[in-house]
C-alpha cells in the first residue's frame, strides 16, 4: 500500500511542479533518491512519465486516459454540444459538471464571446457546496449522502458568501428542490454568479448538472432571475431527454 502511495505522490507532484528532478521528489517526499528512482523508471517504462535531461514531467498518456473517462458515459458525450449551445446563446460560460467522491468534477465547458477567464478547466475538481452545478446535484442526493459529502470534505469558506453550515445548505437545497434549479452567488469566486439545472436519468438518479456563470454586473435583474434559469431548465430537460431516449 505504501509503494503504492509513494507512485500517486510522485505523480501528483509531478502534476504540481509540471517538472521536477529526482532530487527535488526524493526531498519533497521524504525517501531515498533509489526508492524516487525506481518508481520513475517504473513510470517512464508504462509511459507515464517522460525524462527530459535531470527533469521528468508527466506524459501526454494521462491525456488518453482522460478522454476515455470523459466519454465511458453516453450521458457526457449528449452534454458536450449543449454546453456549447448554451455558451453560444448567453455568450458566457457553460459547463456540464458531475459529482465523484464527494467532489464537483469539470467534464465539460464552453466559453461565449464575453466569458470572464477563471482558474476552471476539463478535469478539475471542485468544491461541491460552493457551485451551482454541485448545489443542483446535492439538491437531488438524499439527506444520508449529502451527510457523507459534508463529513468527507466538510464545508470550507471560500468567500463571505459561501455555504458554511448545515442548516444553510439544507435551506439551500430545499430552495433549489422549490425552484428547479440553483444559484451560486459568489460561493466561490468573489464577484462570479451562476445558475445550475440537475441533470437525470429515466429513474430520475442524477448523473450530473448543467451551469452557466458570468460576472455580477451581467447576471442580474431579469437576465438572471428568470431568462437565464428558463433557458438552463430547457437544455437540461432536453439533455435528460436525449439521453432517456
Amino acid at each position: 500500500m505504501k509503494t503504492t502511495d509513494t507512485a500517486f505522490d510522485i505523480v501528483e507532484s509531478l502534476w504540481e511542479l509540471e517538472t521536477a528532478s529526482l532530487g527535488t521528489l526524493a526531498e519533497r517526499h521524504g525517501v531515498a533518491k533509489s526508492t524516487v528512482h525506481r518508481h520513475l523508471a517504473t513510470l517512464i517504462n508504462r509511459g507515464y512519465v517522460v525524462r527530459e535531461g535531470d527533469e521528468y514531467r508527466l506524459s501526454l498518456k494521462f491525456l488518453d486516459i482522460g478522454q476515455f473517462t470523459r466519454t465511458r458515459e453516453e450521458a457526457y458525450v449528449l452534454a458536450k454540444p449543449k454546453v456549447r449551445e448554451l455558451a453560444e446563446k448567453t455568450d458566457e460560460r457553460a459547463q456540464f459538471i458531475v459529482e465523484e467522491n464527494g467532489r464537483a468534477v469539470y467534464v465539460h465547458m464552453a466559453a461565449g464571446d464575453h466569458a470572464v477567464t477563471t482558474n476552471t478547466y476539463v478535469g478539475k475538481h471542485a468544491p461541491i457546496h460552493a457551485s451551482a452545478a454541485g448545489l443542483a446535484i446535492l439538491a437531488k442526493m438524499d439527506e444520508a449522502t449529502v451527510e457523507n459529502v459534508i463529513e468527507r470534505h466538510g464545508l470550507p469558506s471560500y468567500t463571505e458568501y459561501t455555504i458554511t453550515t448545515r442548516d444553510a445548505l439544507y435551506d439551500e437545497l430545499e430552495a433549489v428542490r422549490e425552484r428547479g434549479y440553483s444559484v451560486n452567488d459568489q460561493g466561490h469566486i468573489r464577484g462570479l454568479r451562476a445558475v445550475g439545472a440537475p441533470v437525470c436519468d429515466r429513474n430520475d438518479e442524477v448523473i450530473g448538472a448543467l451551469s452557466i456563470s458570468g460576472p455580477t454586473n451581467r447576471m442580474q435583474g431579469e437576465w438572471f432571475d428568470d431568462k437565464l434559469p428558463a433557458l438552463l431548465c430547457g437544455s437540461a430537460n432536453e439533455l435528460e431527454l436525449n439521453i432517456a431516449f
